[in-house]
């Protein structure tokens, strides 16, 4: 089983490439993968808080939809662990393209077995956000007495996505 492709293959932002072709069934992806991100509200949103967090982007970027699931459940545990359900996490991306891979064989006789870059639109593999800088990606909200741990939480999710991040913070 082939696993996935690096994220920095994925992560800069080029313009989706559009099939243009005089049969109109040839010009659409016709499957498209399930998506990762389970949920984008998680905590209390009825409560108000004094404080928002927002990690913002610095710059622009597109983030697969494995790297948001994953960062929103770093934060998610850790949040739970050290507050309970006094936060309110909000992601605020949905991710809409389409990533898509021409897969290549290799080995003996492989050119017999494949069309190489003749018909090149390639197979949907994942999804992908787009995120434009100085754009929130996720926040959180918060009493005063919780902002370090918030920004801990915040802090531990950036490894796990492309790009560079900066903490936000607003009273609400």
């Amino acid at each position: 089983m082939a696993t996935l492709r690096k994220g920095k293959c994925y992560s800069n932002l080029t313009r989706p490439y559009t099939r243009k072709s005089k049969f109109k069934k040839k010009g659409f992806i016709k499957a498209v993968p399930q998506n990762r991100v389970v949920r984008y509200d998680i905590g209390d949103a009825s409560k108000k808080f004094q404080y928002k967090l927002r990690l913002m982007s610095k710059e622009d970027i597109q983030i697969r939809h494995n790297a948001l699931e994953s960062s929103r459940l770093v934060i998610n545990r850790f949040l739970n662990k050290k507050l309970g359900k006094e936060f309110y996490l909000k992601l605020h991306l949905f991710p809409h393209h389409i990533l898509r891979e021409n897969k290549m064989l290799t080995g003996a006789h492989a050119d017999r077995l494949q069309t190489g870059m003749a018909h090149s639109f390639g197979r949907a593999v994942g999804l992908a956000a787009r995120l434009k800088k100085g754009r929130p990606l996720f926040s959180v909200n918060v009493n005063k007495n919780n902002i370090d741990v918030a920004r801990q939480a915040l802090k531990k999710a950036t490894p796990r996505m492309p790009g560079k991040f900066t903490i936000e913070i607003i009273n609400n």
